[in-house]
């Protein structure tokens, strides 16, 4: 059974007070991704605890070159010895730097200001690329699940007056956390609105000129930039959708929300999806261009279900479903009702 890592195990690590069994269990959870964000956290309170910094010529606070070389020793996990005590100051250098090393800061960004090692609220940001899926812990509790192709941004704060922050471009599934403080969540777009929260699970959409949000369980407020439109509240199992081509118009409806999710599953979910809109998801999704032969055939309706990672899988059932030639290259995938038929094999 995995080892639980929580703030005091961290501190114990950069301290150099860790067991051997526990410095290990400390790098396999900072090397985990999901949970980069609570690691920023705990550095960040850790980094703000009043803690003499005594400057010398071997304590420079930008000599990341011996933080790397200090971080490099501490990894070889052959050595049974207890690790070297360390002044707060280089244990959180050396925190920073073994995060670095093992990945976990990949795309977090932490910065060091000024001698006096003071930190500022910090902005995380994380991107998925193309095919692939990603989960964020945020320090709160709540889990953001990033569809392919999608950027997050969070900013810390300790002040639980203030709203849990998160910018959002692309796809993202929320689970957020109640608070007792009744801290609000807040979700950022840049389509003109906000979703305000108190503790729910829903998905919020953001790409090319529309956006959407569709609420699966809770309650969400979303309010727009506009003040001529009314904030909106919706109920389980209703979407809003709005189009920066019709900035007026907001649509609001009742949908099967699971659907909406299926990507978390690992599940591509069409019902009665245009080409035109099918093409679109593919290259959010994939990174492939989709080339349709024929404007007539855009406007075609197609429903099914297939696995995320079986593009192969998907192409099959176009070509069967539409008799359609299906060709597919490196990053495109051209849809054509050429008379030109598959060669019987």
């Amino acid at each position: 059974m995995p080892r639980e890592i929580d703030y005091e195990a961290c501190l114990r690590y950069v301290r150099g007070e860790s067991s051997l069994e526990e410095a290990r269990a400390v790098r396999a959870w900072l090397a985990n991704p999901a949970n980069e964000l609570l690691a920023h956290y705990w550095m960040s309170q850790h980094a703000q605890e009043p803690e003499p910094v005594r400057l010398t010529e071997d304590n420079d606070p930008y000599d990341y070159a011996s933080m790397r070389e200090n971080i490099y020793a501490r990894l070889q996990l052959n050595d049974a010895s207890p690790m070297p005590a360390a002044s707060a100051s280089g244990a959180w250098r050396r925190w920073v730097a073994a995060a670095a090393v093992l990945g976990a800061v990949a795309s977090g960004g932490w910065v060091l200001y000024e001698q006096q090692q003071r930190v500022e609220p910090i902005t995380a940001s994380y991107t998925t690329p193309y095919g692939q899926t990603r989960v964020v812990q945020l320090p709160d509790g709540s889990e953001v699940t990033l569809n392919a192709h999608s950027t997050l941004r969070y900013t810390a704060t300790t002040d639980d007056q203030a709203p849990r922050e998160v910018w959002l471009d692309g796809e993202a599934y929320f689970s957020v956390k109640h608070l007792p403080t009744n801290q609000p969540f807040v979700v950022r777009t840049s389509a003109g609105f906000q979703v305000k929260v108190l503790g729910t699970k829903f998905t919020v959409y953001r790409r090319h000129e529309d956006a959407r949000v569709v609420l699966l369980s809770g309650k969400v407020q979303v309010a727009f930039a506009d003040t001529t439109k009314r904030a909106v509240i919706l109920k389980p199992g209703e979407l809003l959708q709005t189009s920066d081509k019709e900035p007026r118009k907001v649509v609001r409806q009742a949908v099967q929300a699971a659907t909406y999710a299926a990507w978390t599953e690992d599940k591509l979910v069409f019902d009665a999806t245009s080409i035109a809109d099918l093409a679109t998801r593919l290259q959010d999704i994939y990174g492939v261009q989709v080339v349709v032969a024929s404007p007539a055939l855009n406007k075609r309706k197609f429903t099914g279900t297939f696995p995320a990672g079986d593009l192969d899988l998907l192409c099959e059932n176009l070509a069967a479903t539409f008799h359609l030639q299906v060709v597919r290259r490196h990053k495109q995938l051209i849809l054509s009702t050429s008379s030109l038929s598959h060669p019987t094999p």
